[in-house]
Formats: structure tokens, C-alpha cells, sequence
């Protein structure tokens, strides 16, 4: 690279600029000349070697001062059409959680708690079947109908007797002062 302020062309004049707070490793020459030469190279295979690495290096660099500049450039974009990051988030998990339901472990989940659903709801529809069934058999069966019989009986006297009260009530002899009740059984 020919300086670290370099123009790098994006359509646009003065991106990709380096800023401060991009920074490199340091490549130490110095002390990586003082190492001794690695055991099968020669001095030739570690200078070309160390030539390609200075070379990789600086190719990096160069990505990461694109990528920064790139970056910036998105954002501006996104300012100018009035993306919030908020809309980004939104437009993200949407995304993912069509991501998920179109995947094979959101599809077999999804049949296998359908499944599990419809026993379910047989079972509940089993159950109350029997109940249904059991309280049938149990208002037919002789103790219900002898307790049935003595509610009956005790009903028909408590409203046999409100009855005999507000005849009273409503007779010429009976006192005027109290309105009618409304002798509907319960």
C-alpha cells in the first residue's frame, strides 16, 4: 500500500478512508529476523516465505479498510431511505422465523403435536362419554330415585307451605299492608 490514508474508489470520492480505529498487528522484522531458520527450509523457502506473508498481511488490510468503507456506505444508504435498525431487527426475525417453520424439525414438531393434540382430544371426548354414562346409570339406580323422591317431597312441602302462607296474604281477612310474592319454586 502506498500510504495508510489511501482513497480506495467506491463510487465515491474519499471513501474507504482508514480511520483510527482500524488498526494492524505490527509485523516485528526485527525479531522475527533474530528467530533461527525453521529445520527443513532454506534461506530462500523463508524469505519468499516471510515476502508472502508480508503480502497477506497488507492484502488484509486492504479487506479491512473495504469492508470498513462498505459498511459506512451501507449505513449512509439505509440514512437515506429512512431504514431504522429497528426495521432491520424486524426484517430479520421475520425472516428467521420463517427460517423456522419452513425447517424439517419446526415440520415434524409441528405433526407431532397435531397428533398429540387429536388423542387428546379423543381421550377427553372418551372420558366424557363415561361420565355422561356413569351419572345416567346413576339416576336410574334405586338410591337416586329414592333420594330424588324425598327432594320431592321436601320441595313440595317448603312450597306447599309459602303457598298456605300467601293465600293468606291475598284473602280479605289477610293484612293488605304487604305486596305479593312471587311463588316461583326456585
Amino acid at each position: 500500500m502506498e500510504s495508510a490514508s489511501q482513497d480506495i474508489n467506491l463510487n465515491s470520492p474519499n471513501k474507504g478512508l482508514l480511520s483510527d480505529t482500524m488498526t494492524d498487528v505490527p509485523v516485528d522484522n526485527a525479531a522475527s529476523a533474530r528467530m533461527s531458520t525453521p529445520e527443513g527450509l532454506t534461506l530462500a523457502e523463508e524469505e519468499e516465505l516471510r515476502s508472502e506473508l508480508a503480502k497477506v498481511e497488507e492484502e488484509i488490510g486492504t479487506l479491512r479498510q473495504v469492508l470498513a468503507a462498505k459498511e459506512r456506505h451501507c449505513g449512509e444508504l439505509k440514512r437515506k431511505l429512512g431504514l431504522t435498525p429497528l426495521d432491520g431487527l424486524k426484517q430479520n426475525l421475520s425472516k428467521s422465523w420463517h427460517d423456522v417453520q419452513v425447517s424439517n424439525a419446526y415440520k415434524k414438531t409441528q405433526e407431532t403435536l397435531s397428533q398429540a393434540g387429536q388423542k387428546t382430544s379423543a381421550a377427553l371426548s372418551n372420558v366424557g362419554s363415561v361420565i355422561s354414562r356413569k351419572f345416567g346409570d346413576m339416576r336410574n339406580s334405586a338410591t337416586f330415585k329414592s333420594f330424588e323422591d324425598r327432594v320431592g317431597t321436601i320441595k313440595s312441602r317448603v312450597v306447599g307451605s309459602r303457598e298456605n302462607s300467601t293465600d293468606s296474604l291475598h284473602s280479605p281477612s289477610g293484612a293488605g299492608d304487604k305486596p305479593p310474592q312471587d311463588n316461583t319454586p326456585f
